[in-house]
């Protein structure tokens, strides 16, 4: 194919037949992170992902247009592509999640360089949105998510002790345990409610984006998610607490403790939501005084 021929290919069809070429070289990577996300709690949402994003660069198609390919840009990173692959035979981990975040962090970089090339500057700036999402895409690493599991797990055990410090029912609070008068309480690592608070602020940026148009309005809604996800998660330790103490220990084994987490999660959308059409309300007034 000559290269007048190439250019009257619609840019949209040049960078898929890109991402289809790509995601052959990367085939197999890519099956073993479907099968991690399938079967990790945790990583359910990189499945969504790809949809995620293809739908939101399809909503901005029309406001692409053919201009210059950024080759720099492109170059710098299919460089980092390429540096990120080679990091996941020089530095060897023992964990399979750190390569398979490797390869896949080399996968999104070539796709972001194959976009700098087929849609240049101005076009990327249009799909800027569509591309950072695919962060998301990319397995967490241990470190990262142990730093996070165990932050939310220590703020709620925090927000649990203010909760139960305003009720009636007796407790000693020791950290991540909690004394009541017939059981203790451990928050575990297991409780963090790390999955649902991902949901949760990749929620929020897609919100953001659709619905303000204030950066700083987006950042405090995503923001918002965790003091939200803290809250969420010391809440349903109190309510657990409390339903032990006056119903009985037995409740530990309820499946409001081992299948409860949608109810709490559902439960957050409501301030989530609450603040979000506060916020679109507040920016309608302000337009409008314009």
């Amino acid at each position: 194919m000559d290269g007048t021929a190439a250019k009257n290919i619609p840019l949209e069809k040049q960078f898929a037949l890109a991402a289809a070429v790509l995601a052959l070289a990367f085939a197999v990577p890519l099956w073993h992170l479907v099968r991690f996300a399938a079967g990790d709690e945790l990583h359910s949402y990189v499945l969504l992902m790809p949809a995620v994003c293809a739908y939101l660069a399809w909503q901005d198609k029309n406001k692409l247009s053919a201009g210059a390919p950024a080759k720099k840009i492109a170059a710098g990173f299919f460089l980092a592509g390429i540096f990120a692959l080679a990091g996941k035979f020089v530095f060897r981990s023992s964990s399979p999640v750190d390569e398979l975040s490797l390869t896949t962090c080399s996968f999104v970089l070539l796709l972001a360089g194959a976009g700098f090339w087929i849609f240049g500057t101005a076009g990327m700036r249009v799909l800027a949105f569509p591309f950072s999402m695919l962060i998301f895409f990319i397995p967490m690493p241990d470190f990262l998510r142990d730093a996070l599991e165990t932050g939310l797990q220590h703020g709620s055990a925090v927000v649990a002790g203010w909760l139960f410090s305003i009720s009636d029912v007796p407790v000693l609070h020791d950290g991540l345990i909690f004394r009541l008068p017939n059981i203790s309480l451990e928050v575990a690592q297991e409780c963090s409610g790390i999955h649902s608070t991902m949901v949760l602020f990749i929620t929020s940026l897609v919100a953001g984006h659709f619905f303000l148009r204030s950066p700083w309005r987006r950042a405090a809604l995503c923001l918002f998610v965790i003091p939200l996800a803290l809250l969420r998660n010391g809440f349903r330790v109190f309510v657990l607490g409390e339903l032990c103490t006056h119903i009985g220990p037995q409740m530990i084994d309820s499946p409001i403790h081992h299948r409860g987490g949608p109810l709490f999660f559902a439960l957050s959308l409501l301030p989530f939501f609450l603040l979000l059409y506060l916020m679109r309300r507040a920016e309608a007034k302000h337009q409008t005084k314009q």
